[in-house]
């Protein structure tokens, strides 16, 4: 987002708090305030919505540390850290946490920790998430400041109240030391010169330490610099600006592990799931029912196969391996002797233009037909009461256009059998 809103919070719940809107493009400020407790976070509610949030914590309330630790393993490392500083701490280590921190090597410190307890963290989180604030970073104010190696960099706090509060000043004294001072635990710093853990703060030569100001220090300026001291006045910032400046060139972030921030989707990008899901669950259901359906067609389908099989097995007893892909192709090979749409008069064809002489003769009845599809020629074994049935089939046939030829005739009891050679007119002139 072009626009981040910046707010730094204070260690109690009374404490002021600082906010500021910075525009990364324009690298310039957009608007800033001041909220006089936590309770009045809900202000900032409305602004927070459609920016990126990034959060400072006072860096009072973070012990940074410099540790080496005889091992390269980064589970091991993280491990043994809180019982190496055991001692150190005035707390239970069990109730304090532990961020790290990525840097490379410096001399022998190979581990770089940030200490804060873990109801302080929860505090803070608490406050956020009453005023319905998201962020994804929280940085202690002390490694927001300009890092210069082998020098310092410092800016004071106006005091939210001056009878009752001392001025605040964040101090940066390498890229993993500092802290936030009150004016007498500053004029202490100043007064005392650098501490043994201060040495590598100091540059190569005997030369002072160099204090990059920000803005007017407690005891400190440039005309009367404190012994062993350099003061530098840059250009006064407001200490939040300075802070929102410097940040980027920070990756640091408390909020890890634990307190590790996971990514919350928007009202609308959750809208639109609701909607893909249901989406999903209908197509999965008609998915589901349509399978059902298919799965119930192709079980009929079976049947009926199953019954195509049993029924052409019954007409042509015959056939041993009978596939339903190929019932298809084998009954029009039968159609096809039969006459089928063959040019010739064929079976079919035959046995309609007969019909009628049997429905005029309904006394005689077949009792074998045989086609010749060579010969196009029908031959048929019938009996009946009395030849004379037989003569007026026959005459029956002629009326018919057919050809026929009666066979021999046979007494059989009360019964007369006979036979004829049936083929059409045409048929029979080409033939001949």
């Amino acid at each position: 987002m072009a626009e981040i809103l910046y707010i730094r919070l204070g260690s109690q719940a009374q404490d002021e708090i600082s906010w500021l809107i910075f525009s990364s493009v324009e690298q310039e400020i957009i608007a800033s305030g001041k909220l006089g407790h936590a309770e009045q976070l809900n202000d900032l509610t409305e602004k927070a919505q459609q920016r990126e949030v990034k959060v400072f914590v006072p860096g009072a309330d973070v012990l940074l540390k410099r540790l080496t630790v005889p091992t390269k393993s980064q589970r091991a490392m993280r491990s043994a850290v809180p019982y190496m500083l055991e001692d150190e701490l005035a707390q239970d280590v069990d109730e304090l946490f532990f961020a790290y921190a990525d840097i490379a090597q410096i001399d022998d410190k190979n581990c770089f920790v940030a200490v804060i307890e873990r109801a302080q963290m929860q505090l803070w989180q608490a406050w956020l998430s009453a005023a319905s604030i998201d962020t994804k970073t929280m940085l202690p104010d002390t490694l927001a400041m300009p890092y210069v190696a082998g020098q310092w960099s410092a800016i004071a706090l106006e005091p939210d109240n001056v009878q009752t509060h001392e001025t605040q000043i964040i101090v940066r004294q390498g890229e993993w030391q500092g802290g936030t001072l009150d004016s007498s635990a500053w004029q202490f710093v100043l007064t005392q010169g650098l501490s043994t853990s201060d040495k590598d703060s100091k540059t190569a030569s005997a030369d002072d330490i160099v204090i990059n100001a920000y803005s007017a220090l407690p005891f400190c300026d440039q005309a009367s610099s404190p012994e062993g001291f350099t003061v530098v006045m840059e250009q006064e910032e407001l200490p939040l600006a300075l802070l929102a400046q410097q940040r980027q060139h920070t990756k640091f972030n408390l909020l890890q592990g634990e307190f590790k921030i996971t990514e919350r989707r928007s009202k609308n990008v959750s809208n639109w799931l609701w909607v893909a899901g249901f989406a999903a669950c209908a197509l999965l259901l008609n998915v589901g029912y349509k399978s059902a359906k298919l799965w119930q067609l192709s079980s009929q389908q079976a049947q009926v196969e199953a019954q195509i099989i049993k029924r052409y097995q019954q007409v042509f007893p015959q056939a041993k391996r009978v596939r339903i892909g190929t019932i298809k192709s084998q009954l029009s090979r039968k159609i096809s002797q039969l006459g089928g749409t063959s040019e010739h008069v064929g079976f079919l064809t035959m046995m309609e233009k007969i019909q009628p002489a049997f429905a005029k003769v309904p006394a005689l009845k077949p009792e074998s037909l045989k086609f010749d599809g060579n010969r196009q020629e029908l031959r048929l074994q019938a009996i009946a009461d009395d030849y004379q049935h037989f003569e007026r089939f026959k005459g029956a046939l002629n009326s018919a256009n057919f050809a026929v030829k009666q066979g021999a005739q046979n007494n059989q009891g009360e019964k007369v059998t006979g036979s004829f050679s049936i083929s059409n007119k045409q048929t029979n002139r080409k033939g001949s």
